[in-house]
Parts: structure tokens; C-alpha cells; sequence
């Protein structure tokens, strides 16, 4: 067989090694994705270490139903295409705002937001913004209140499927929100942190209280230090 790292598109190394959708994903590190298939992230914890807010059940069903599919699909489009050597923010990137490739782009970058959106939470998370995201919050919202507030009203008003992002752009902080797949790095701003409000991500727990989902992750699961780091 050949070298996954040698060149091999990720159609042959799925033809070599016998991997189909069904059969499940290899977990590979991120720098090493590059012409192989696209890997489907380990959690960075349990699935019930965001209990009580967001359920063991729940994110059996986002991660391992939801977010595999995107990966499993996204697999599926690009193995036949001049995409199949590409890691997932290139796919992104080339595929956003042409319509000839909008299944591409809709799995890529779902794949790409929930990866982001599982690093974004943390068990025993919340609080405040700290160090340089604090001072960048008080010179852009007014303060790290102004900016939980704001982020808060975006993800509730944000019409149907979508996600509520904290980005980086033009130098200061802004709240962004965005419809199904859409990315806040194609408009050229930097993501720092999201909150994912498709339904699948809270209806299990919450029904159609969306507003208490919201403010349960904002208070107890969000993960500053990864919007901190972002920086």
C-alpha cells in the first residue's frame, strides 16, 4: 500500500485500506489529514461531562450522529474530486459562495463548526472573559458583561438553524451570527468562539426553550481560555 503522507489521494487510501463511511473514520492528527480521509475529531471529554446542562444523550446524538454524518458525507463528495487531497479549512475555503460545490461546502463546514463548537465548551466552564479578551471586550462591548450579553442575543434571535460566533475582526471583538453552515473566516473575520443553535444541539434537553439552553451554556460551558487562545 502506499504512504497515506506520500501524495495518496484520499480516494486511493480509502480504496487500499478497505475504510468506508460505514466502517467509521481513522483518527488522525489534524496535520496530518492532508490527501487521506477527512478524520472525525476525538471529543476533548466525555460525552456526559457537560451534565447537567447539555445531556450525555445529546451529545451522543450531535457528535456521534450529527457531526459524523458531515464528516462521512464530506468523504463521500471529495473522494471523486480535485478536492480529495485537501484538509477541511482548504475545502472550506474553496468551496464557500459557489453554488456548484454547495454540498461540499455545507459538510466541510459543519465538520469544521462543530469541531470548534466541542473545543468552544468545557465542563465547569462560564465565568468571564480574562487578559486580553477582557480588555479587548471593554474597549469593543463596554465590558465583559455588554459582551456575554451581546453574544446571548445572537445566538437566541439568530431565525432557524445556525450558530452565535465571538470573532476577531478589524482589531476588535464582534458578535456574529451565522444561517446552517455559513463560516465567519469567509468573510475574512477569525473565529474565537461559537455556540451551535440548530436544534439537534439542545432540543433533547431543552424542547423549543432555546433562550435557556443559551444561557445555561454562556453561564457554565463556555470555554474562554479556547477564545483566548484563539487570539
Amino acid at each position: 500500500m502506499k504512504n497515506p503522507t506520500n501524495h495518496t489521494t484520499r480516494r486511493e487510501f480509502l480504496a487500499a485500506t478497505g475504510l468506508t463511511a460505514a466502517a467509521g473514520l481513522v483518527r488522525i492528527p489534524p496535520a496530518a489529514q492532508a490527501g487521506i480521509p477527512v478524520a472525525l475529531p476525538e471529543l476533548p471529554y466525555p460525552e456526559n461531562a457537560l451534565e447537567p446542562i447539555i445531556s450525555a444523550k445529546t451529545v451522543g446524538f450531535h457528535y456521534g450522529k450529527h457531526h459524523r454524518a458531515y464528516v462521512d458525507n464530506l468523504n463521500k463528495l471529495t473522494a471523486s474530486s480535485d478536492l480529495d487531497a485537501a484538509d477541511l479549512g482548504t475545502i472550506v475555503r474553496e468551496t464557500a459562495r459557489k453554488p456548484e460545490k454547495a454540498s461540499i461546502f455545507n459538510n466541510a463546514a459543519q465538520a469544521w463548526n462543530h469541531d470548534f463548537y466541542w473545543k468552544s465548551l468545557t465542563p465547569k466552564g462560564g465565568g468571564v472573559p480574562k487578559g486580553k479578551l477582557a480588555e479587548l471586550a471593554e474597549a469593543s462591548f463596554g465590558g465583559t458583561d455588554a459582551l456575554k450579553k451581546e453574544l446571548q442575543n445572537a445566538a437566541v434571535t439568530q431565525f432557524g438553524s445556525g450558530w452565535a460566533w465571538l470573532v476577531l475582526e478589524g482589531g476588535k471583538l464582534k458578535v456574529m451570527k451565522t444561517s446552517n453552515a455559513d463560516n465567519p473566516m469567509i468573510s475574512g473575520a477569525k473565529p474565537l468562539l461559537v455556540i451551535d443553535v440548530w436544534e439537534h444541539a439542545y432540543y433533547l434537553d431543552y424542547q423549543n426553550r432555546r433562550a435557556d439552553h443559551v444561557a445555561a451554556v454562556i453561564d457554565g460551558l463556555l470555554n474562554w481560555d479556547f477564545a483566548l487562545n484563539n487570539l
